[in-house]
């Protein structure tokens, strides 16, 4: 980036003062200072001390902060439901300028993606992807539970990818190093099309869903300005899983599609199959068979590629428990917050958490894309507080979620029975009016 722009650095300081001012300037209700908005700004703003003071290191401090911001909008999700009024607040800047500083975020972003410097803790996965392909025996095991948690393993050495070009290649012949380069740009590509992918999805939302354009593109900004999209722009495991989220909520009215996306999703990174009794709740009167086939279809297809990368049956077994989250919690390694406090204290907070998760297959009674937007935020966020490996940083997982939760305007009338595509009826109806034969 500095060749294009010159001494460019984008600092994690600098960019928390710069973006929290322009998201003051821009999205701030300064005639309302009141509103539910304002304080939805606030909270998102109060996220950077925290993930400023684990990026110096400030570990246990770091992580208290953000858990305790998460615990504020966690209650203020659950409670989204019950805001009935919900008045349309532009931001401060017209059409064209929201769009024209949406455009320079993407652009300064990416330009950070490809400046991207790498932790040294996955150096090892793009070495042990070869490992897999060539179907010899890979390191994938206990080891790995502990190492990444649970998830697909092959989402998490493909992850790694863009470490592997700030090896130190000494001594390597050239074929190696240009398979190096190929390898990091592959998948810097694929993190810069996972943010595209991302933010066309929150227009479309906004768009299609919330029938205002102006509104798809405000969430997208703010998400972009917020300091921690600039901080993990290159974070495949961040990324790509909150992609596919945004877009299981922009396919709602396809059952089928959104049960793909929604498997995939859960498939990669597990925590997501605690969104089923959110979702199969909602589409209870209308399209629970097609989502529950296409859930079904996603998560058999990625277990078909682990049968056919394992070389052996030990090798699949380990791989399965990897991605389906068979572990014994008090082994997990811990890392982060937990890494402070006692461990076996993670224990209630999961039995709080599978029971809320629970409980939504109840409540809210009357479910709608409102409530699916908040609830499924909330979902996700409250993975943050058992997660093992660093819970409270992977805020891509809730955050797109959480902004369109903010800017979403009365969605009552979207509920399944009559929002999500009848299939079946429309092709019975094609059928009776067929001309007779």
């Amino acid at each position: 980036m500095r060749h294009i722009l010159f001494e460019w650095h984008l600092h994690p300081t600098t960019w928390v003062y710069l973006s929290s001012l322009m998201t003051i300037g821009i999205y701030l209700k300064f005639n309302r200072l009141w509103s539910v908005r304002n304080v939805d700004l606030l909270g998102l703003i109060a996220f950077a001390p925290g993930l400023l003071l684990i990026e110096h290191r400030q570990y246990q401090l770091g992580f208290s902060w953000l858990f305790a911001v998460g615990g504020f909008f966690l209650v203020r999700l659950l409670l989204d439901a019950v805001m009935v009024r919900r008045p349309l607040l532009e931001p401060n800047l017209s059409s064209g300028g929201l769009t024209f500083t949406l455009v320079c975020l993407l652009l300064f972003l990416m330009g950070n993606v490809v400046a991207y410097q790498p932790s040294e803790d996955d150096v090892a996965g793009p070495r042990r992807l070869e490992c897999m392909l060539a179907r010899q025996q890979p390191p994938i095991g206990q080891e790995d539970l502990l190492q990444h948690g649970p998830g697909y393993p092959l989402f998490f050495i493909f992850a790694s990818f863009a470490n592997r070009a700030f090896i130190s290649w000494d001594g390597a012949d050239a074929e190696q190093a240009s398979r190096a380069a190929l390898e990091d740009a592959a998948a810097k590509i694929t993190a810069i099309l996972g943010h595209l992918a991302l933010i066309a999805g929150m227009v479309v939302i906004g768009y299609k869903h919330f029938d205002n354009l102006q509104t798809g593109f405000a969430a997208s900004a703010l998400y972009l300005l917020l300091p921690y999209t600039a901080q993990m722009t290159g974070r495949l495991d961040h990324i790509l899983p909150a992609a596919l989220l945004v877009w299981t909520v922009a396919a709602y009215r396809r059952p089928l599609i959104a049960g793909v996306l929604l498997g995939l999703a859960a498939g990669a990174i597990y925590y997501p199959l605690f969104l089923l009794p959110l979702w199969c709740s909602f589409y209870w009167r209308r399209g629970l068979v097609r989502f529950c086939l296409g859930i079904a279809s996603a998560l058999i297809a990625l277990v078909a590629t682990l049968a056919l990368t394992a070389t052996s049956l030990p090798s699949f077994l380990d791989q399965l428990r990897q991605m389906f989250g068979i572990l014994n919690p008090l082994q997990a390694n811990v890392a982060g917050f937990w890494e402070y406090h006692e461990p076996a204290y993670r224990l209630p907070v999961i039995a709080a958490f599978v029971a809320m998760c629970l409980s939504m297959a109840l409540w809210p009674a009357q479910k709608n894309l409102g409530t699916l937007l908040s609830c499924s935020a909330a979902v996700m966020l409250g993975v943050q507080f058992w997660h093992a490996r660093f819970g409270g940083i992977y805020m891509a997982w809730y955050l797109p979620l959480l902004v369109l939760t903010v800017f979403r305007p009365n969605l009552e009338d979207r509920v399944a029975y009559t929002a999500v595509f009848d299939f079946p009826m429309r092709w019975r109806r094609w059928w009776a009016k067929r001309p007779n034969s």
